[in-house]
């Protein structure tokens, strides 16, 4: 399978690597490319951006969560017959699992699905270091992938004096630089980048990135080394996948905004009708459904907005009355609490399901890759049952559940997780349904069995 892809690195994060992928994606937009893109890791917000820019979906690839053979297989998948596929790293390029791996790193993503990488590179408070910089990162692995260079946050003068070192000393070329400008920067807050639906003239703002782009970086050698990319082999499976007719919820607003692009995917290949609602702004659920997804967000932003919309409280804790599934992840998990500490420290009044007080940390104690084992049989799996995911709060809860232990990967850390009843499932941890399958299934199976024993 012939995809041309490329996919932009970083030594480490904050270097503009998010900046420099939306300026290319807008740029290939502009020049009519059909286009996907894909995000290393388990990063929600970046994803938005990208959506955001192309108005088509973008994918995680992450090694962690999926098997690497699953990883491929989407990836394949996802991008077959576009024009290009363009993947964004996490943190720095061999950051992987606790620190001290490779494995789930950008890196490990970029062997895996044997894409060319740019490395892109802030050389503030640099002058010859840059040289010793790039030469560590192409020496440390000798399959590192690593075919160019894109210089971000400098002047035009020190631009050609740092193309002409790198491509000397080093052999590698040099594709170009995005001056120092302020419209160009991302703002940032304490889960990542802020939301593209909360920046003003953000499309002015990345169309103004792209034509820098178009001026400053050489966008046709960067498509002709996407171009040179080996062809991907996947093996043929069989795609006949039985549908199981149910009707689900899904909030989507600026509260209730991440969601893995696979996920909603999966459920709609399943035969799942999907309808989302906000709970910001509707009154009530979207009638006759058989389940309810509250994905991560931002509650904490909007606390005071959740709280006054009663009349979607009252239908929301009407319908889990009448035993509505529930799925509910890290930002859905606080909703479904008594109360949330909102981000000036008031306390709002939220569902009540969880009988429990949702709070502001100063610090990230939980965080990071997981794997999840089940303690006692829930609607997900049974006991002993396990699947890997992920965790990213400062908010915490004073009654996070019991029902699995997490465990740390290469680590003795673990805590016990996730509340659990016959139908609801919540907790912080995000999942992802390719890293096993059988709980996404069985919440399909809950939903379609409401949806047979409801009267309409």
């Amino acid at each position: 399978m012939k995809i041309p892809r490329i996919l932009f690195a970083a030594p480490a994060s904050g270097t503009g690597k998010t900046t420099i992928t939306c300026g290319f994606l807008a740029a290939l937009k502009k020049r009519k490319k059909d286009i996907v893109c894909f995000k290393c890791g388990p990063d929600y917000i970046d994803p938005l951006f990208h959506t955001h820019i192309l108005e088509v979906p973008c994918y995680n690839i992450d090694t962690f969560l999926m098997s690497k053979k699953c990883a491929v297989q989407l990836f394949c998948q996802n991008a077959f017959k576009k024009q290009i596929a363009v993947l964004e790293g996490v943190m720095g390029y061999y950051d992987g699992l606790a620190g001290i791996s490779t494995k789930a790193s950008t890196y490990d993503i970029a062997k895996l699905t044997k894409t060319p990488v740019i490395l892109v590179v802030q050389p503030k408070g640099m002058s010859l270091s840059v040289v010793a910089l790039l030469k560590g990162f192409l020496e440390y692995q000798k399959d590192s992938n690593i075919k160019g260079v894109l210089l971000n946050d400098i002047s035009e003068m020190l631009y050609k004096k740092y193309k002409e070192i790198l491509e000397k000393q080093l052999n590698i070329k040099v594709y170009g630089y995005l001056p120092k400008k302020q419209e160009f920067s991302l703002q940032s807050r304490h889960l990542g980048l802020v939301i593209p639906s909360e920046i003003e003239h953000l499309q002015q703002k990345i169309n103004d990135l792209a034509e820098q782009m178009e001026k400053t970086v050489n966008i046709d050698a960067i498509l002709a080394l996407a171009e040179s990319a080996d062809e991907c082999c996947i093996d043929i499976l069989n795609t006949t996948i039985e549908k199981q007719k149910c009707h689900i919820a899904i909030a989507k607003d600026n509260a209730f905004c991440f969601y893995y692009q696979d996920n909603i995917q999966y459920l709609k290949q399943k035969g799942c009708h999907i309808t989302f609602f906000s709970p910001l702004k509707d009154k009530t659920l979207p009638q006759n459904i058989d389940g309810l997804m509250l994905g991560g967000g931002y509650p904490e932003l909007y606390a005071k907005e959740l709280s006054r919309n009663t009349s979607m409280i009252k239908s929301i804790q009407c319908e889990i009355k009448k035993g509505l599934p529930v799925f509910a992840e890290c930002g859905g998990f606080l909703y479904l609490h008594e109360t949330l500490q909102s981000v000036d420290n008031k306390h709002y009044t939220m569902l009540g399901v969880i009988k429990a007080k949702a709070y502001k940390q100063e610090k990230l104690k939980q965080f990071g890759y997981i794997t999840l084992c089940a303690q006692k049989d829930t609607l997900l799996c049974q006991r002993g049952e396990c699947i890997n995911a992920h965790e990213f709060h400062y908010w915490q809860s004073t009654q996070q559940g019991n029902a699995f232990i997490a465990k740390k990967p290469l680590s003795e850390k673990s805590w016990e997780c996730i509340y659990s009843d016959d139908n609801i499932f919540a907790g912080f941890a995000h999942i992802h349904f390719y890293a096993n399958t059988n709980f996404a299934d069985n919440w399909i199976k809950k939903c379609v069995q409401r949806s047979g024993n409801k009267k309409i």
